[in-house]
């Protein structure tokens, strides 16, 4: 709850990108990344566990506490503006599974 309440004070103050019309709703919260890092390294202890590049150049990234108490998903723009995505607890890794060349 204080987490949802601290990046709310902060999109409060912020202008981000809008992510989508539902997002746009609701009204993400959006901050620089280097910010976004070090609040969620402080207060939670998350550092990256998975990093994907999207389409549209956008960065999408979870981050994770060491043994997975809670985790952040969150999107970076090209600009450098992060906006968070989702929050949880209880975040599992999966092992990767090998493609497979002819899956018929």
């Amino acid at each position: 709850m204080v987490r949802l309440a601290f990046f709310a004070a902060v999109a409060a103050l912020t202008v981000g990108p809008i992510l989508s019309a539902h997002a746009q709703q609701q009204g993400p919260a959006c901050l620089k990344r280097a910010d976004l890092l070090q609040h969620l390294s402080r207060q939670y202890q998350e550092a990256p566990a998975a990093v994907g590049l999207a389409d549209n150049g956008a960065l999408l990234e979870v981050f994770a506490s060491k043994a997975g108490e809670t985790w952040t998903v969150t999107v970076t723009m090209p600009n450098g503006i992060s906006c968070l995505i989702a929050t949880g607890q209880q975040w599992q890794d999966l092992p990767r599974v090998a493609k497979l060349d002819n899956p018929t």
